[in-house]
Parts: C-alpha cells; sequence; structure tokens
C-alpha cells in the first residue's frame, strides 16, 4: 500500500503540479504572467457570475418563480 500512494504523491508531485512550478520560477521575471492562470480562474468565475445574475433577474421579470411561502417543503 505504501508504494501505491508513493506512486499517487509522485504523479501529482513530478507530473501534475508541473505548470505551477514554472510558474512560481517565472515570477521573478513578470509578475503578471506569474499570475495568469488566478486572473484566467477569476475572471471565468465573474463571467458565471453575471450570468447567473441574469438569470435570477430573467425569472424574476417573468415571474416564473413560486413565491408562495408554502413552495418549498424547507420552509
Amino acid at each position: 500500500m505504501k508504494n501505491f500512494f508513493e506512486a499517487i504523491a509522485s504523479l501529482f508531485e513530478d507530473l501534475l503540479f508541473l505548470p505551477y512550478q514554472l510558474l512560481t520560477q517565472l515570477e521573478p521575471f513578470s509578475w503578471w504572467l506569474a499570475n495568469g492562470m488566478s486572473f484566467l480562474f477569476l475572471s471565468v468565475g465573474s463571467v458565471a457570475a453575471v450570468y447567473w445574475i441574469n438569470q435570477l433577474r430573467k425569472f424574476d421579470k417573468s415571474g416564473e418563480e413560486n413565491k408562495d411561502p408554502s413552495a418549498h417543503s424547507f420552509l
């Protein structure tokens, strides 16, 4: 079993985290490029939040949502 878990650790440390290790080596040269993944995740999350809020507004304006207090069993 020990070899199995060491193989999983080796997979993550040597292969899957390699792009992030390269980003840490890039930081002394360019802070903007080193934080590119963070900016990417932040922009995807922001776009998803804007889309979700617009969908909520659309359903609220169309009156499709049942706002009766007894509409949900947990209320």
